[in-house]
C-alpha cells in the first residue's frame, strides 16, 4: 500500500516538471536531494546526468558593510560537496593576487652588462634577469633587444646569460597531465616566459602561386620551418588536420597535407617541442636578426652579485594580466601569478611557497576550512574545492576595493573571453571551467529586480562537457528570479 502511494506521489512530481525520461529521473526526485528549479533538472535529465553530480549556490548580495556583506541564500544544492573546480581555481590566484600586491603590481625584467662598451663592443657578458612577467611576447622582446642595442652595443664579447632563478623546481613535462604537449595552455611556468614558449604559425592563402604561404613567429635559431604547403579547393572542415603538421623534432616543424583556399588566413598556436630551451633559441635569433655579433652563445646562468642593472623593461600592471588570465583561462599565465605570490612575499618562488602564501591569505580573508590547492591555475586533478568556498570568496571579494578590478577581469556573457559564444542574455561577470569530466562557472550577476547575486555551480561528471547548456538555465532562471524576503 505505502509502496503505491509513494509511486502516485512520485508520478505527481514528474508531471510537475515535465520530465521526459521517467526511468532516469526516479532515483532524482524520489531520494529527498535538495530541491532544484525545474527547468534545470529538466536540462539534466536530457543531458543523463544525475543531480549529484551538479553543485549550485547562489546568494543574493544586500548591503555593504565594512569590510563584510549581508546575503541572503536563494539556492544551495550540494554546496558543500569538495569538487573539482578546473579553471575557477583562478578566482583564488587573481583575488589573493590583487588583495596582496595591488592592482597597479608591475614585473620587471632587467638588463644587465658585464663589462665597458669599447668602439660598440661589449667587453663581457649581457644578462637578462627575468622576474616572472606573464606577458613577454614576441613584440616586448625585440623592444628589450633595441634597448640593449641602443646603448651602443653593436657586438658583444660574450654571451647572452638568461637568468630564470626567480622560479624554482617549475620544470615539468607538458604531456604529462593529459598527453597533449602541442597545447599552449599546458606550457609551464618560467621565470623568464617568452611568449608563453609557444610559436605562432600563420597561413595565408596565395591563389596565385596555388599555396598557403606560413610564416612563424618568434623565429627559433635551428628551427626550420617550410615556407608553403599546397592550395586546394573545397570545403575548410579541419584544416590541421589536412597540414598533417610534424611538430615533435625541436630542428624542423614539417607539413605533409594541404591548406583550404576557403579556410582564408589562419592562426595556429603550437607549443614547442623543446620548451626547455625556447627562450635561449628566441633571444638568440633575436639578437641576430637585428644584425649584431654575438662571439659566444646565448645560454642560461646567474647575475653576478652586485651587479647594477642599466635598465628595466616593466609589465602590464597586475589589474590588465588578471583579465587576460580570468577572462581568457590563461593556465600558465595564472601558473606565473601564483609563484609570483611565492616570489614576492616569501623571497623564493617555489610552489611550496606560493601555496603556503595561498593558504594563509584565505585562511585571514575567507576562513576554514581550507580547500586544497595545486598550482595557482586548476589545470590539475587534485585541487579540490566546494562551491560554497567559491562563493564565500565571492562574496569577500564583493564589498572590497579590488572589486571592480576582479569584476571587469571576468567575462561578460554573450560578449567576451570564453562565454562570447554563450547563449544567455543575462547582464552577468561569470568565470568559466572545465577540463574532462569537470565543467563550472562562478561570477556574479544582476536579476531583473536589479540585484547583485553571486551564483556558483560545478559538475564533475564524465558527461560534464555537454552540460554547458544547464548553466545557461540557470542563469537565466537566475536572472529572472526575484526575491524580496
Amino acid at each position: 500500500m505505502n509502496e503505491k502511494l509513494n509511486l502516485k506521489g512520485c508520478i505527481k512530481r514528474f508531471a510537475l516538471v515535465g520530465c521526459l525520461s521517467i526511468g532516469f529521473l526516479w532515483s532524482e526526485l524520489c531520494s529527498g536531494a535538495d530541491p532544484l528549479p525545474a527547468q534545470i533538472s529538466l536540462e539534466l535529465a536530457k543531458l543523463r546526468i544525475p543531480t549529484e553530480a551538479l553543485s549550485v549556490v547562489v546568494y543574493r548580495l544586500d548591503a555593504k558593510r565594512t569590510g563584510t556583506l549581508a546575503r541572503t541564500e536563494i539556492l544551495s544544492h550540494n554546496s558543500q560537496i569538495p569538487r573539482n573546480p578546473a579553471s575557477l581555481m583562478k578566482l583564488v590566484t587573481t583575488s589573493a593576487a590583487l588583495d596582496l600586491l595591488g592592482p597597479a603590481f608591475t614585473w620587471t625584467t632587467q638588463v644587465y652588462l658585464g663589462g665597458p662598451v669599447v668602439d660598440g663592443v661589449l667587453m663581457g657578458n649581457v644578462y637578462i634577469k627575468g622576474q616572472g612577467d606573464p606577458k613577454l611576447g614576441v613584440e616586448r622582446l625585440w623592444l628589450l633587444m633595441r634597448r640593449i642595442k641602443g646603448l651602443g652595443i653593436q657586438s658583444i664579447q660574450g654571451d647572452i646569460v638568461l637568468d630564470r632563478q626567480s622560479f624554482e623546481n617549475t620544470s615539468s613535462d607538458p604531456g604529462e597531465f593529459d598527453g597533449e604537449p602541442n597545447r599552449p595552455y599546458n606550457a609551464g611556468p618560467d621565470a623568464l616566459l617568452i611568449n608563453f614558449k609557444s610559436l605562432l604559425i600563420n597561413f595565408v592563402p596565395d591563389p596565385q602561386g596555388k599555396v598557403a604561404r606560413i610564416h612563424v613567429e618568434p623565429s627559433l635559431s635551428g628551427l626550420k620551418v617550410q615556407s608553403s604547403v599546397p592550395l586546394v579547393l573545397g570545403d575548410c572542415t579541419d584544416y590541421r588536420a589536412a597540414l598533417r603538421a610534424e611538430f615533435q623534432d625541436p630542428t624542423q616543424i614539417t607539413f605533409n597535407g594541404q591548406y583550404a583556399l576557403s579556410c582564408g588566413e589562419r592562426l595556429w598556436p603550437i607549443a614547442y617541442s623543446d620548451p626547455a630551451h625556447f627562450s635561449v633559441k628566441a633571444v638568440d635569433a633575436m639578437w641576430r636578426e637585428l644584425g649584431e655579433a654575438l662571439s659566444g652563445q646565448v645560454r642560461e646562468g646567474t647575475t653576478p652579485i652586485g651587479l647594477k642593472p642599466m635598465f628595466s623593461v616593466e609589465s602590464a600592471q597586475l589589474a590588465e594580466i588578471v583579465r587576460d588570465i580570468n577572462k581568457y583561462s590563461n593556465n600558465v599565465m595564472a601558473q606565473q601569478l601564483f609563484l609570483t605570490l611565492g616570489a614576492q612575499l616569501s623571497n623564493s618562488g617555489t610552489p611550496d611557497n606560493a601555496r603556503t602564501i595561498l593558504n594563509q591569505w584565505w585562511s585571514q580573508k575567507i576562513g576554514s576550512p581550507l580547500p586544497k590547492f595545486d598550482n595557482g591555475s586548476g589545470l590539475s586533478r587534485d585541487t579540490l574545492m566546494s562551491a560554497q568556498d567559491i562563493a564565500k570568496l565571492l562574496n569577500w571579494v564583493y564589498a572590497q576595493p579590488i572589486y571592480p578590478e576582479m569584476a571587469a577581469s571576468l567575462p561578460l556573457s554573450g560578449i567576451d573571453g570564453t562565454l562570447k559564444q554563450s547563449k544567455t542574455k543575462t547582464r552577468s561577470h561569470i568565470k568559466t571551467g572545465s577540463l574532462k569530466g569537470v565543467i563550472g562557472i562562478a561570477g556574479y550577476i544582476v536579476n531583473s529586480n536589479g540585484q547583485d547575486c553571486v551564483v556558483v555551480a560545478i559538475i564533475n561528471h564524465p558527461m560534464a562537457y555537454s552540460a554547458r547548456p544547464v548553466f545557461d538555465v540557470l542563469l537565466d532562471w537566475l536572472e529572472l528570479k526575484n526575491e524580496n524576503k
